[in-house]
């Protein structure tokens, strides 16, 4: 598993907070509610989650342990099994021959 180097974590895990504390003074600014998003995306590609304030939280961790430590934790977290296909099956489709 490659892990960002800390310092480009730091900095934009730095990013996303500060656009947070903007979108949240003035949550009606398409511009900055496109920008937060935008430093949330780019947490979540750095850090390898689906959502923000996931990658926020493995940021934070990221920074706060070892990089053993850290491997070890991602190694322990209980994974969540994958989803089979969703939604109503799929209904049985005769051949023209069978009609």
């Amino acid at each position: 598993m490659l892990l960002p180097a800390k310092a480009e974590v730091a900095r934009q895990l730095r990013r996303y907070r500060a656009w947070e504390r903007v979108m949240l003074a003035s949550p009606a600014d398409r511009a900055v509610r496109a920008t937060f998003e935008d430093s949330g995306y780019t947490l979540c590609v750095l850090m390898g989650k689906r959502c923000a304030r996931e990658a926020a939280d493995a940021a934070e961790r990221y920074l706060r342990s070892t990089l053993g430590a850290y491997l070890q934790e991602q190694d322990e977290r209980p994974r969540t099994p994958a989803v089979g296909r969703r939604g109503p099956p799929k209904a049985h489709r005769r051949s023209r021959a069978e009609a």
